[in-house]
């Protein structure tokens, strides 16, 4: 499970209530402490993110966080099990099969929240 991995991150949302149904119910994440303005969520080896509400959320293209986990298969299927729906690819350099690209050096998977984040999960090699 996801939470059983490293995270640092800031998550930018419009409307946090409803990033939680995403985290707390698909991704199956438990809060660790409510603030005013977002949660924080509590990971592997102490590592934590801040979702938080702001304007400014869903305008990066780039990925927000990662997790770096020890088998991407099983957690892709775990989370496609809970009904998340992960980014394929068919990109020159760039593709996935069932939603795992071979980065040559890593496995990389990719997720987008309901406040248009990129979260990838990411396994290296050797």
């Amino acid at each position: 499970m996801l939470q059983n991995f490293p995270m640092y991150a800031y998550i930018p949302v419009r409307d946090v209530a409803r990033a939680r149904q995403f985290y707390e119910q698909q991704l199956g994440f438990t809060p660790k402490r409510e603030a005013e303005s977002g949660v924080v969520y509590e990971f592997g080896e102490g590592t934590s993110c801040f979702l938080y509400a702001t304007p400014n959320a869903g305008t990066s293209k780039a990925s927000q966080a990662f997790w770096e986990v020890d088998d991407i298969e099983r957690e892709v299927a775990e989370l496609k099990g809970r009904g998340v729906k992960f980014e394929e690819y068919d990109l020159p350099g760039l593709k996935t099969e069932d939603g795992i690209a071979d980065l040559g050096f890593a496995w990389m998977a990719w997720i987008v929240d309901p406040g248009r984040n990129a979260l990838a999960i990411l396994q290296f090699k050797g």
